[in-house]
Parts: C-alpha cells; structure tokens; sequence
C-alpha cells in the first residue's frame, strides 16, 4: 500500500513538474514575443519618424488646411453661398458616375476572375497541387502590387482613361476576392459534396450543388464590401489620369483651388456613405433570404 501511495506521488510531482516547466516555457515565449513587438514597433516608429513634439505641433496646420476646403458660410446668404461652392456640381456628378461605373464594372470583372480561381486555390477542391500552387501564386501577385502601381502601368499601355483604371482595380480585385473567397471554400462541410460524388455527380456538379450554396452568403458580404472598397480606389487612382473624378480632384489640389477640392471630397463621402448604407441593408436582406 505504501509502495503504490509513493509511485502515485511521484507520478503526480513528476506531472506537476511538467506542468510547471511548460507553463515556464510558455511565459517565456509570451515574454519574447512581447520583447520582439515592442521593438519592431520603435523600429517602424524610428523609420517612420514618427515624433510626438512635431505631430502636437502640425496639427494647427492640419486644422488649417481642413478651414481651407469649406469656404464661409453666410447665415443670411446660404444658398448663394452654397451655390457659388458647388458651382460645378453637374460635372462634378458626371465624373462621380463615371467613378462609379468604373468600380461597378471593376469588381463585377474581379470577383468573376477570383471566384473562377478560388476552387483551384482552395486546398480541398483544388485538382491538384500544380493547380493549387499556380492558382495561389496568380492571386498573391494580383494584390500583393498595389492598384495604383497597375493603373500607372495600364495608363504607360492604353493612355489616359477609364479603361486603366478599370483594368487595375480589376486585377487587384481579383487578387483579394480570390484569396478570401478560397478561404471561404476551404471551410465547407464537405459531406455534401461527398454526397454529390456518391450519386455519380461530376466535379462541376459538386461544386454547384454543394460548395457555392454554402459560400454565397459569404461572396456576397465580401462583394459588397469590395465594392465599396473599389469606389474609394476609382476616385484615388484618377490621380495617375485613370479617369473618374480623381482627376478633377487632384487637379483642384495641384492648383489650390482648395474649396472645390472640399466640394469634391464631400461628394464623395457623402457617396460611399450611401453606398455603405445601401450595401448593408442589401446584404441584410439577401442573409436574411439565405437563412429563412
């Protein structure tokens, strides 16, 4: 009776030896990984000169270029006020719709393209590991080169243009849907498509049948997320002469036609709010659809 009373003690101190040891190990890790972030955080701040004396002292100047996009207002004289700042308001819409065209038809194009490539991509629907490997490489460089590089680059190719801009937010879209949506994909319940297979279904029909009925709640989220996302980009990549009305806003900087700049800019928020606004009611009922 002693004897076995002593072996299970010292299993127990052995097992409390472990646990303490392990649990040592990862305090020390815990503390290293601290350590290393800390000092990768002065190093950005360092690189990035990031001092908070000059960042307390260039705010005035940062108040000050915000005063510069809104000119006064006159409380007895709003509208003409108001009119003489959005004086250019229908060609300002214009180049908005423009804008929007160009990220409309950019993300149909990208969520197409990474929508195709997500399967392949996906580590348990893809064919193959050549297929696999291929596919991932071709959405890593898509949204690993910024679309703003792509548009500078299909501007040097096509000129000046609503097609540059398109092309590049498209690739870059491609890039994002395709690596998202593959994640999606590879979360599945794949005792569906298990099924599909057993009743001598193809792989087409699997995917039909049982993979994108359980994806396209989420395909769905992450377009109208990219979309407003790709809104944002039109009007930023107008800057390289992709079109749209970033052009007309960088023109109004470059000059310093400060309050049209603001009227543009306001545009423009008030726009993605819209659209923001629009997508989430959409998706709220399209979800709500799915799972009725």
């Amino acid at each position: 009776m002693g004897t076995a009373l002593a072996v299970r003690d010292g299993r127990a101190r052995v097992l409390a030896d472990a646990l303490a040891a392990y649990r040592r190990r990862r305090r020390s890790r815990a503390a290293l990984g601290a350590i290393l972030f800390a000092a990768a955080v002065l190093l950005a701040a360092d690189l990035g000169g990031f001092d908070p004396v000059r960042l307390v002292a260039g705010l005035p100047r940062v108040r000050e270029f915000f005063s510069l996009l809104v000119p006064p207002i006159r409380s007895g004289q709003v509208i003409e006020d108001l009119s003489e700042w959005y004086w250019g308001l229908g060609k300002w819409l214009r180049l908005l719709a423009d804008t929007l065209l160009m990220a409309l038809l950019a993300t149909g194009l990208g969520t197409l393209g990474g929508a195709l490539l997500s399967f392949p991509a996906a580590a348990n629907l893809t064919p193959g590991p050549v297929a696999y490997w291929i596919s991932r490489r071709v959405l890593e460089f898509a949204r690993a080169v910024p679309d703003l590089v792509f548009a500078i680059i299909f501007v040097f190719a096509f000129g000046l243009g609503p097609l540059a801009g398109v092309l590049a937010i498209a690739l870059h879209t491609l890039g994002a849907q395709g690596k998202l949506f593959a994640e999606a994909n590879e979360n599945i319940d794949m005792k569906p498509l298990e099924g599909v297979r057993a009743a001598g279904g193809s792989p087409r029909d699997e995917i039909v049948f049982a993979a994108l009925p359980q994806v396209l709640p989420n395909w769905i989220s992450f377009t109208f997320w990219r979309f407003e996302v790709n809104v944002r980009s039109a009007t930023i990549i107008g800057f390289v002469g992709a079109g749209g009305i970033g052009l007309e806003l960088y023109e109004a900087l470059r000059l310093s036609y400060y309050d049209d700049a603001g009227a543009i800019l306001l545009i423009v928020a008030c726009t993605v709010f819209a659209i923001d606004w629009a997508s989430e009611a959409l998706r709220g009922r399209i979800m709500h659809g799915a799972g009725a």
